[in-house]
């Protein structure tokens, strides 16, 4: 394909006519030629304003903007991988031109904004980020928590009495300016200038201010580098002081040629905005979200647990960053879109976070939503966000302080209005109000004294909890209690599919337990599960059989899916034994009603202790096999499954020795063939002694970590800050699977089929390692 010129001025093309020889490589749509995201469209919801892309043309271009425009998530997440092809050089490229007379303002104040950790290109990029990494780990970010809650609580102080408050700038703006300025380094001071600068700056690079304007913003933004430039000046006189910049002189010493003087000028310039301002325009569009959603909000309010969890939705939903640009390094293609070399990109992210591909149900706001951190906000790969923990951080502090001051407030009536820019939002103001005399802490003043712990780093599944009541407790069997769920609100729960559990907290034991869902997954307001009271039990069957009674309300995780039924195999054998039964009855129902062929062995140790029994005879008649071994009777693995089929799947969950039974019945079986659930693991525990340190190379973030032999791999991706979800962390679960592109793994889990085993392209991070002391690498 010929290189781009420019747009041919009769059709806006993005490459001339002339140029091709194949003919135009872009048709653009009537929609496309109508794109502004600089309308009020776009500025109030960029992922409704582009729905029709996002369905319809994925990847178009705007002869508006000059730009190919990409709306879809997998496309986008691609594109953050691959900074080679797709480079970054112009994410902080004026969007807008300025005029002679503005660029003339900016060359007198010596404007000559550098390359940044944003927009530079490799190989500079990724020496830069891990030198300057360190302070952006979970465990440095901590000493900064203290900071935030005692500004967090000032500022509420100031309006707590008054029934009426723009949060925005009231604390939204303030705070994080402030925590901003300490996290830099830099003093207290000139802080409504800074504001004023931080929003030309803005307006500067990712704006459309008009002719007139042009030349005020560049004054501010002159202004605005000129102090960066004497703050760094104080700094280098006592480099030794606490903040990020004085971690760069200080490194700067030791690399005096990755970490130079323009460098750290042009950071410390960009750093006020990065660090203050996407995490001011987050907490404050996370807000109105909440207050938008009462029942959510209401929800945190009575459950702070959830609010890790919410700050990821509201990422998700209405983030701060709402596009990202690129520039095409060569000919390639995206989403089948021919894309010529020297293409200029607007990647929307707000887009991809609705992508109902990858989020199901994208444009519910749901606090519970299992995969809310998959947002791209922040971005991926080596140029993600280094700052999204702390700007976590403050935002739950945030929401924990409104949510037990003033959970009582509401959205006051208001017109909201955004700076009109491509890529960065947030409200220029958040009008609340609520009824001082209902101030909670004036009836209870020790609520100020309640702190919910701070999560900082991507939260795991352990803060999705919902809370659901006990409707009926039945005895199933002997030892055997069949407890149905409802919803405290009415509202249906979550789709759910065969094979699925729910993870329970036991009261205030500290324990939690998964148990197999058993009831109709056509039934969306009701959740049954069956609890055997174990005689060995660790605590959770003995709390449920002792504590739980109809009107209890218990707290859930869930439903989620990790032992599936492939409805697509023309027959299935379903074995269960004892309790195991719960998965396999919902997995044989499903079969029944979409009139699949299969049988059902249901093998224990007496009639009497037999769950579902009766249930079971009723809806399979004749393909159930019930097997009672103090009868006599015992299932026959190996005559039973003495052929093998290869259309036939079979699914199993009982005792281990079960298992390791129908395991060596199928050895001769095709692969996978067996798919089988487990009760318990002891594989993520570690023995330092009889360990083996390794290393990991992250490939799309550009990091190489090391695994000491007393560590987990999950733990050491989070101690270099990157996002991993989890939740047994004892290899049951998947929610911690790590994609592998090379290196032998040593598989722990109980989790992948033998043929992922052999395939090698995932591993799961809470238990697997890489055998002996070699490395591998992740696509992380």
């Amino acid at each position: 394909m010929s290189s781009p010129t420019q747009s041919s001025p009769s059709t806006g093309c993005p490459v001339a006519h002339h140029a091709a020889s194949a003919g135009c490589p872009a048709h653009v749509s009537a929609r496309a030629a109508e794109f502004d995201p600089f309308g009020d469209g776009y500025q109030q919801d960029p992922p409704e304003y582009v729905r029709w892309a996002r369905e319809q043309e994925p990847v178009f271009y705007s002869p508006k903007l000059g730009y190919w425009v990409v709306t879809r998530y997998d496309d986008i997440k691609a594109i953050f991988r691959d900074n080679i092809t797709f480079s970054p050089s112009i994410a902080l490229e004026k969007i807008t031109p300025t005029g002679p007379e503005a660029n003339a303002v900016l060359e007198s104040y010596g404007y000559a904004m550098n390359r940044t950790l944003v927009n530079e290109d490799e190989p500079a990029h990724m020496p830069r980020r891990r030198l300057l990494m360190e302070p952006f780990t979970p465990e440095a970010l901590k000493q900064h928590e203290p900071m935030v809650r005692r500004l967090t609580r000032e500022y509420v102080d100031r309006f707590i009495n008054d029934g009426r408050a723009d949060l925005v700038d009231q604390i939204l703006w303030e705070v994080p300016l402030t925590v901003a300025l300490h996290f830099l380094g830099v003093p207290e001071e000139d802080m409504d200038l800074l504001r004023q600068y931080s929003i030309a700056h803005t307006v500067n690079t990712w704006g459309r201010p008009k002719p007139e304007e042009q030349v005020a913003v560049a004054h501010a933004v002159g202004n605005f580098w000129q102090l960066a430039g004497k703050i760094l000046e104080k700094m280098r006189q006592d480099p030794d002081q606490p903040g990020w910049m004085q971690y760069g002189l200080r490194k700067q010493k030791t690399h005096p040629d990755v970490v130079t003087d323009s460098y750290l000028h042009s950071m410390m310039m960009a750093g006020i905005v990065a660090a203050h301002e996407t995490t001011a325009n987050a907490s404050a569009n996370a807000m109105k979200l909440l207050l938008q959603h009462p029942d959510a909000w209401r929800e945190i309010c009575e459950d702070p647990s959830l609010i890790p969890n919410a700050v990821e939705e509201c990422l998700r939903h209405n983030g701060s960053v709402a596009a990202w640009r690129r520039l095409a390094t060569r000919d390639t293609e995206i989403a089948g879109v021919p894309i010529p070399a020297g293409s200029k990109l607007l990647i929307v992210s707000a887009s991809a976070n609705h992508d109902e591909r990858h989020f199901a149900d994208a444009d519910l706001f749901d606090i519970r939503r299992e995969n809310a951190s998959d947002q791209l906000t922040f971005g991926y790969g080596s140029h993600q966000c280094m700052g999204k923990n702390l700007a976590r951080m403050e935002m739950q502090i945030f929401l924990e302080e409104f949510t037990r001051r003033l959970p009582h407030m509401r959205l006051a009536d208001q017109v909201f209005t955004y700076v009109p820019n491509t890529s960065f939002r947030g409200p220029e103001h958040l009008w609340v109000e609520w009824d001082p005399s209902q101030n909670p802490e004036r009836a209870r003043p020790e609520i100020l004294q309640l702190r919910q712990p701070v999560r900082v780093g991507e939260p795991s599944t352990h803060a999705m909890t919902r809370s659901v009541e006990v409707e009926r407790v039945d005895a199933a069997a002997e030892g055997i209690v069949r407890i149905t769920l409802r919803s405290l609100d009415g509202k249906p729960f979550p789709r759910w599919t065969p094979g699925a559990h729910i993870d329970v907290e036991c009261g205030d034991t500290g324990l939690s337990r998964q148990y197999s869902l058993c009831g109709d997954p056509d039934d969306r307001h009701h959740l049954q599960i069956a609890v055997l009271r174990e005689p060995e039990s660790r605590g959770g069957s003995a709390w449920v059989h002792g504590a739980v009674q109809v009107g209890l309300r218990l707290r859930i995780r869930g439903p989620r899916t990790h032992f599936r039924f492939d409805e697509s195999a023309r027959r299935a054998i379903f074995v269960a034994g004892g309790i195991g039964i719960t998965p396999i009855s919902a997995m044989a129902r499903r079969a029944r009603d979409i009139g699949s062929d299969y049988e059902l062995h249901y093998s224990g140790r007496s009639l009497a202790c037999m769950a579902l029994l009766p249930e079971l005879q009723a809806l399979h008649g004749e393909r159930l096999r019930v097997y009672v071994s103090e009868e006599g009777v015992r299932n026959d693995f190996a005559a039973l499954l003495a052929q093998a089929d290869g259309d036939t799947q079979v699914y199993a969950c009982g005792p281990q020795r079960m298992l390791d039974a129908l395991k060596e019945a199928c050895a001769h079986w095709p692969e996978d063939a067996l798919r089988v659930e487990h009760f318990h693991s002891t594989l993520a525990t570690l023995d330092p002694t009889k360990e083996q340190p390794f290393v990991v190379e992250l490939k799309d973030s550009g990091l190489v970590i090391n695994v000491p032999a007393d560590q987990t791999l999950l733990a050491a991706l989070r101690a270099a800050n990157i996002d991993v979800q989890s939740d047994c962390e004892e290899g049951l679960c998947g929610s911690c699977e790590v994609a592998v592109l090379a290196g032998d793994i040593d598989h722990r889990d109980l989790v992948l089929t033998r043929a992922e085993r052999e395939a090698n392209t995932k591993m799961m991070s809470c238990c697997s390692r890489a055998c002996g002391q070699r490395k591998i690498v992740l696509a992380l």
